[in-house]
């Protein structure tokens, strides 16, 4: 992923509530979302490296990446997306998980890395020297930097995913993904005294400042929304995209639960 925002044990109604972009190379080959016969989880499928950028499993453990948008930006080591599979595919708890991939952290780019499971979320970059670390209940954002960093599409969406929550708080039924989707198709750029550093070129953080992109060789290939209930039962929804920003198909699957 690329840009997403999440809500951890926000609300009566849910355990978690995740919505986030996956922006790619549009020549890079992909599976939309999709039952894996091994490990058994339900994720898209970089068919270039073999991982995922986003997966859950049927119990309702989870775990989502995103790159580090830090020099150098040469491709080096393993797959970033082999880490989920890694994780979905055992029953380790997520804090204790993240710290055996920290052993090994030098072997990939730079990389955030998000693991939960019915009682902990965990969050770990190896681009941070805090190291990793269970997270409270709360509203979170990441995009290709730390946790939160203030990137303008990051407190933006997650400012608007908040207000979504607040306005769902009198009744605490269960969210519907259809709102959720439409707060990552945002296209509205930061102004420029806004834009981050990050050493690419003023103009390339300008077109990246949006939480969709729209590009003719690179840009939001799908979004992704995740709802799961205390119970661990919940519901996926992957909708796709044109290379010109339009809809295209849409994935949507039932998750039933530990048992």
């Amino acid at each position: 992923m690329c840009l997403l925002v999440l809500a951890w044990r926000a609300t009566s109604a849910h355990r978690l509530v995740l919505v986030g972009n996956r922006d790619e190379f549009h020549a890079r080959p992909a599976r939309a979302m999709h039952w894996w016969e091994s490990p058994r989880l339900l994720a898209g499928r970089d068919l270039e490296a073999g991982g995922t950028w986003l997966g859950v499993d049927a119990d309702g453990r989870f775990a989502v990446v995103t790159n580090h948008r830090s020099p150098p930006y040469a491709r080096m080591g393993r797959s970033r997306g082999e880490l989920i599979p890694r994780f979905l595919a055992g029953a380790t708890a997520p804090l204790a998980f993240l710290e055996s991939v920290q052993a090994g952290a030098a072997d990939y780019a730079g990389f955030s890395l998000l693991a939960g499971d019915q009682d902990e979320l965990a969050y770990y970059s190896n681009r941070d020297s805090a190291g990793p670390r269970a997270l409270a209940p709360g509203v979170y954002g990441l995009s290709n930097a730390l946790l939160d960093t203030p990137w303008p599409k990051l407190t933006r969406t997650r400012d608007r995913l908040e207000a979504l929550l607040d306005a769902a708080a009198p009744e605490p039924a269960p969210l519907r993904v259809e709102p959720l989707l439409e707060l990552l198709v945002d296209r509205e750029r930061a102004a420029d005294e806004d834009l981050p550093d990050t050493g690419v070129g003023r103009e390339r953080e300008r077109w990246l400042s949006s939480p969709f992109i729209v590009g003719e060789d690179y840009g939001t290939r799908c979004t992704t929304a995740l709802l799961l209930c205390a119970d661990g039962t919940g519901e996926i929804v992957e909708r796709s995209y044109e290379r010109d920003g339009r809809a295209a198909a849409l994935q949507r699957y039932t998750l039933p639960g530990p048992g």
